[in-house]
């Protein structure tokens, strides 16, 4: 058994609330979050909504449980005009059985249309100052459009139901390139086997593969199954080796970089568009684009 120092729960609640509502002029402030070089495994969880994901969240950080500190960071939808959410995941996962180790934190995906939400590279971090073992990261479940859930999670699975449809739309949208893992999730349902014969179709024919590259796999989970949650598990324990083998730690480590400049740079952007006088909109186009560019560096 790891011996590690009792989880402040409140100083990480305090710091996850104060993230959760940082605008990125505080974020740029506040600086970057101290951290020692400990870093948690990140595992996302991504799919359509009413595909499962939270449950199968839930089930699979139970049982990663056993000897590691788990997060679990779900991002629900946030309404376009008052911001607020629902946080619903919470509530779904709080009859799960209680942990020391175990945190669940459920956050708005505010401006955000990617599936995740403003500032999460920065609560990912905090987790790593806390001594947590594995993240799990769920995204809003806004289709198959959660690209950037790839660039923070070392291991990204999508969650398909059966007979859904899914599998052709994520096939168009591009996702099958994105994920490590594909999970039909409610294997009870019929056409679950057919499911499976499609993706592993799909896969083969929308990606080419050397010796070297991860070969992605697809699985069959249902919540009545344990053995199906533990099998899913050990699939991301050797997505994990794998990782570790190939050496791939530092490519993952520069597109979360990218991400994140990214994403502070066009929140930025859209508040000084957002904050032009009605005149400024009517001069043209590249007058309005070098006039926000200029108040962008005059703020800096």
């Amino acid at each position: 058994m790891i011996v590690r120092p009792a989880l402040d729960r409140y100083a990480l609640g305090r710091q996850l609330s104060m993230l959760s509502n940082c605008s990125s002029e505080q974020l740029l402030e506040r600086g970057s979050i101290a951290t020692t070089q400990h870093r948690a495994r990140r595992i996302g969880i991504t799919g359509a909504p009413g595909a499962g994901k939270s449950t199968l969240t839930g089930l699979l950080a139970m049982h990663r449980l056993q000897e590691a500190r788990v997060g679990v960071l779900a991002v629900d939808p946030s309404s376009p005009r008052s911001g607020g959410a629902i946080l619903g995941d919470r509530i779904r996962m709080d009859d799960l059985a209680a942990s020391e180790e175990l945190y669940i934190r459920s956050v708005g995906s505010r401006s955000t249309t990617d599936g995740l939400s403003d500032n999460l590279p920065e609560m990912l971090d905090v987790f790593d100052a806390h001594g947590f073992d594995e993240v799990l990261l769920e995204t809003v479940g806004v289709g198959q459009a959660e690209y950037a859930a790839r660039c923070l999670v070392d291991t990204l699975a999508l969650v398909l139901l059966p007979d859904s449809g899914d599998a052709v739309q994520a096939m168009k949208s591009g996702i099958m390139e994105m994920a490590d893992i594909f999970v039909v999730n409610k294997a009870d349902l019929p056409g679950a086997q057919r499911m499976v014969a499609d993706l592993q179709r799909i896969a083969a024919v929308s990606r080419k593969h050397s010796a070297e590259q991860w070969r992605p796999t697809v699985l069959l989970t249902s919540a009545k199954q344990a053995d199906s949650i533990q099998k899913l598990s050990a699939e991301i324990d050797r997505h994990q080796q794998w990782l570790r083998s190939a050496e791939q730690e530092s490519g993952v480590q520069a597109e979360r970089a990218r991400y994140r400049l990214r994403r502070i740079v066009e929140r930025q952007l859209s508040a000084h568009i957002n904050q032009l006088p009605h005149h400024a909109l009517r001069l043209p186009l590249p007058q309005q684009i070098a006039l926000v560019l200029s108040q962008m560096a005059s703020n800096h």
